[in-house]
């Protein structure tokens, strides 16, 4: 990672060490639950994404740097909290996927945040159960 971008990354990570506490309790805050990698433990994560039907799709602001991303990868089952209500399902990790033309597709505020932050983006696709 260059210079710059482990600047942004230091800088996004110490402020959202002070957000996120606040944010995850919010009630209609879109929440993804992960399974900590060492600990076992429900690991909830502020997001920004959008439900298309029966898949949640949100991008990453640092890829595999991020703690939720890397216990994505050590267990996929995960949960989501849309507007209130928990759902659960499988994530998949697309490095593949276009970010910028998925950005395009997810909630305007967090998109341009994510660009703005961002720094190794990464698409993440959540199968959810019926």
């Amino acid at each position: 990672m260059s210079s710059n971008a482990e600047n942004k990354y230091r800088k996004a990570r110490s402020f959202q060490r002070r957000l996120n506490p606040i944010m995850r309790r919010l009630p209609l805050q879109t929440v993804l639950e992960t399974t900590g990698r060492t600990s076992g433990l429900p690991r909830p994560t502020p997001v920004g994404g959008r439900r298309i039907g029966d898949t949640f799709w949100l991008v990453s602001e640092f890829g595999e740097r991020s703690h939720y991303i890397r216990n994505i990868k050590a267990d996929p089952r995960v949960r989501v909290r849309i507007r209130g209500r928990w759902h659960t399902g499988t994530a998949h990790l697309m490095p593949e996927d276009d970010t910028t033309a998925r950005l395009r597709t997810l909630p305007r505020m967090n998109s341009t945040s994510v660009r703005a932050i961002g720094a190794g983006l990464l698409t993440v696709r959540v199968d959810l159960e019926r």
